[in-house]
């Protein structure tokens, strides 16, 4: 199952959790994984906390290693200013394998399933979700 999720870019986090869940329950499978991934390589998909303050630190610490206001060599490529985006989702990554117990997500208390898009402008995100039994 796939579906789409509109994004603000310049570091935009989106739960995604209760979509996923659906298309783990749609699926039918019982025991097994879901397979989740965002077809980009200027967004990243992650678990963690949902939580204000923690999306914050989230970003302060990425900004470090990947600030957007650098000179990157990549910009000379296509002309625009999304190096930092495509450095942040290549170390975060765009998939995620989940495991599915009793026909639902088994995740953690606190988990949630979160599209990370950092690109320079809003986009329109496709989310693959791929269930196995």
């Amino acid at each position: 199952m796939n579906f789409l999720v509109k994004t603000k870019g310049h570091n935009d986090f989106i739960d995604i959790t209760d979509k996923v869940a659906k298309a783990v329950e749609k699926s039918d499978a019982k025991d097994g994984v879901a397979a989740v991934f965002v077809k980009a390589t200027t967004a990243a998909i992650t678990i963690m906390e949902f939580e204000k303050g923690l999306i914050e630190d989230v970003k302060d610490a990425l900004e470090k290693i990947a600030p957007e206001n650098f000179d990157y060599k990549h910009h000379a490529a296509w002309n625009d200013k999304n190096g930092a985006a495509h450095i942040k989702s290549a170390l975060i990554g765009t998939n995620l394998t989940l495991p599915i117990a009793n026909g639902k997500l088994n995740l953690g208390t606190w988990q949630r399933i979160v599209v990370m898009d950092f690109d320079e402008r809003p986009r329109e995100r496709e989310i693959v979700v791929s269930v196995l039994q």
